[in-house]
């Protein structure tokens, strides 16, 4: 029997690794100096609460897998049973192609073929990159089809500063608006509000002990062109890095991540949660068009 994750492709610079998997072109494992940066798991293993996997055509929840597309009702596959949404795309179980394998670089392909509830074809590829302290993943979606449709992409990696526990590490966001989590409604996100003066105001850094977060925030400030989220303890910082097109982080608190317990994600969304049916922040592409963004993860 096959690993869930198909084959294991590894690339390398300096004393920078990573590992992608074949299956849903995921992210299994980045680390520099032999000290881990993401959460990892065994290539025996599933992603664990999706770590590391790419999400499109869409990320996040679709409720009740409802959307409409040019006056028709689509109805995707329900893949969050225990809420009845579609969750995080198509893609994330398909075999993906591999294009190029290089040492440090790889690139990987995805066909998105029309189907019940997504009526419009798609070409996916993502690029993994490794400089000597840093990773940067670069998406590009094509329109396949005859008809214009928006779409939307994200990635679902924890991390982490080597063996530090979760509870230790500073977080710091840029963020100025949020859609905090309510745990009991089916669609479980409240309506968009200011950090300004709440527990979600994270601007400047909050040690994560005693927090619980599956919250998505918004309106991101930028520095050097780029939107910064820092983990970071003591002497040693994590940043995550996004491009101007992901207006979006959702992060992620579980207590119970297998093989590490309390973890976090940060989550690169180019839209929030039900954006198929909001509209908000959908990446429009027409007959032939491709969008290219880019996110990545420095160390210092």
């Amino acid at each position: 029997m096959g690993n869930p994750t198909g084959q294991q492709f590894e690339i390398t610079r300096g004393n920078a690794r990573a590992v992608v998997t074949e299956i849903g072109a995921g992210l299994r494992a980045f680390e520099v100096g032999g000290v881990p940066y993401v959460e990892e798991f065994g290539e025996d293993e599933k992603p664990p609460k999706g770590a590391g996997q790419v999400l499109l055509p869409w990320p996040n929840r679709t409720k009740a897998g409802k959307w409409t597309f040019q006056g028709e009702e689509q109805q995707l596959e329900i893949t969050e049973e225990a809420r009845g949404n579609a969750i995080h795309g198509l893609t994330r179980h398909l075999e993906w192609e591999l294009l190029e394998h290089a040492e440090s670089s790889i690139t990987l392909a995805v066909d998105v073929e029309a189907q019940p509830g997504w009526p419009v074809p798609l070409r996916a590829t993502v690029t993994y990159e490794l400089a000597p302290r840093e990773l940067t993943v670069t998406h590009e979606i094509r329109n396949e089809g005859e008809q214009p449709i928006g779409v939307g992409v994200g990635t679902h990696p924890y991390f982490r500063i080597g063996d530090v526990p979760t509870d230790e590490l500073t977080l710091t966001l840029p963020a100025s608006r949020v859609r905090p989590y309510l745990g009991d409604e089916q669609m479980p996100y409240a309506p968009e509000r200011d950090v300004e003066g709440t527990e979600y105001d994270f601007r400047a850094g909050r040690v994560l002990a005693g927090v619980d977060l599956d919250t998505a925030f918004g309106s991101l400030s930028a520095s050097d062109g780029e939107h910064q989220f820092v983990l970071s303890h003591e002497d040693r910082q994590l940043v995550v890095w996004t491009g101007p097109d992901f207006r979006w982080a959702q992060v992620f608190t579980p207590d119970d991540l297998v093989g590490r317990g309390r973890a976090v994600a940060i989550e690169p969304m180019t839209c929030p949660a039900d954006a198929l049916n909001t509209g908000t922040d959908l990446i429009e592409l027409e007959p032939s068009a491709s969008w290219t963004g880019s996110w990545g993860i420095r160390v210092r």
